[in-house]
């Protein structure tokens, strides 16, 4: 495909001959995917797919700003806590996460605002109790 298109012949129809070609000489034959459906099809569009997809098949990891950080350790330690076996396990692991809550509400991390409260550890303790 490495043909310039003839002058005066329709850019279409210059390309429909291109992949007609390739098709022939069986340059399609084999591609990975074949016969499957595209992948993420039924997702709702993000500009940043291409992106996304190559970070996972790379492997590679972002750091997340501190305070994203911190948001998602939060979920985690509730998710956690909601989990836990016992009463005490449930305050030790809320109140790690609270001091670190805390701390950072305190001294300020850079990042996005953190938009962070320390848990009402009594109130997910009853809950916590409330489905046991």
């Amino acid at each position: 495909m490495t043909d310039r298109k003839p002058i005066g012949m329709p850019f279409e129809s210059w390309i429909d001959r291109q992949i007609r070609e390739a098709e022939e000489r069986g340059e399609f034959d084999g591609l990975p995917g074949a016969g499957k459906p595209l992948p993420g099809l039924d997702q709702p569009y993000d500009e940043m797919w291409w992106i996304k997809q190559k970070v996972e098949s790379e492997g590679l990891s972002m750091p997340l700003p501190p305070t994203l950080a911190l948001r998602k350790d939060a979920e985690e330690a509730l998710r956690e806590a909601r989990g836990a076996r016992t009463e005490a396990e449930v305050r030790r692991v809320l109140e790690e996460i609270n001091q670190r809550i805390r701390e950072a509400i305190r001294t300020g991390l850079p990042g996005p605002p953190l938009n962070l409260m320390p848990f009402d550890i009594d109130r997910v303790v009853s809950e916590w109790r409330r489905d046991r």
